[in-house]
């Protein structure tokens, strides 16, 4: 495993910057939701077609085991889970030595820790995490996590509102770099409308009928 560059310039943008550690080989993580693995080629970077790219239907999401099955079943840098109108669930695992990248997002982030530890920076201000805890960024502030351990570094991280592509796969940070840079990673509009106007649209109602 390679470690991360420590002699850069951070580069404020409100996705990801352009910061990338070279990456490790990986296994595919499938089993949520008992998806199949995906082929993933230099020539075209996965998306998990099983995913809706749509509002989500007013129904539960259940994922099963994500505190004590993700330490051997996940592999893959992101996968997103989960898309709704106001928050998005993303899988991540940060190889041995790997980051997350020197970042600023437009957007709240919450990070649960399920397996490994690391180190978070937020806003220069240095913090170690652990399988178990939980860091918030607040939108616009810099942050940066990265893998001190000898072990994967596994999270779920819930934007809100949504930050990625509702089916995106990235096998690698490169990928997830290349695809971002390439603006072949955005958000849904529908992901980002106000309240007001997804009540008055009837995508939600506090009736629960529809």
């Amino acid at each position: 495993m390679f470690k991360p560059a420590t002699n850069h310039s951070l580069r404020y943008t409100t996705r990801r910057s352009a910061i990338s550690t070279p990456a490790a080989t990986t296994l595919l993580f499938n089993r949520i939701q008992n998806r199949r693995p995906f082929s993933i080629t230099s020539a075209q970077h996965a998306k998990d077609p099983k995913m809706p790219t749509g509002p989500p239907k007013h129904e539960m999401a259940y994922f099963p085991n994500m505190t004590a099955a993700l330490p051997s079943e996940s592999a893959e840098f992101r996968r997103v889970l989960w898309t709704g109108l106001y928050s998005q669930v993303v899988l991540m695992t940060v190889p041995v030595g790997g980051d997350i990248g020197d970042e600023v997002h437009t957007v709240d982030q919450a990070l649960t820790f399920t397996s490994g530890m690391g180190k978070a920076t937020i806003n220069g201000k240095d913090q170690d995490v652990k399988a178990g805890d939980l860091m918030v960024v607040p939108a616009g502030t810099q942050h940066q996590f990265v893998n001190t351990g000898p072990t994967p570094l596994i999270l779920y991280t819930i934007y809100s509102p949504a930050e990625h592509n509702p089916q995106t796969v990235h096998k690698t940070k490169e990928e997830g770099d290349e695809e971002e840079e390439n603006g072949k990673d955005e958000a849904p509009d529908w992901s980002r409308k106000p309240k007001a106007e997804n009540e008055k649209n009837g995508l939600v109602n506090t009736s629960g009928k529809y």
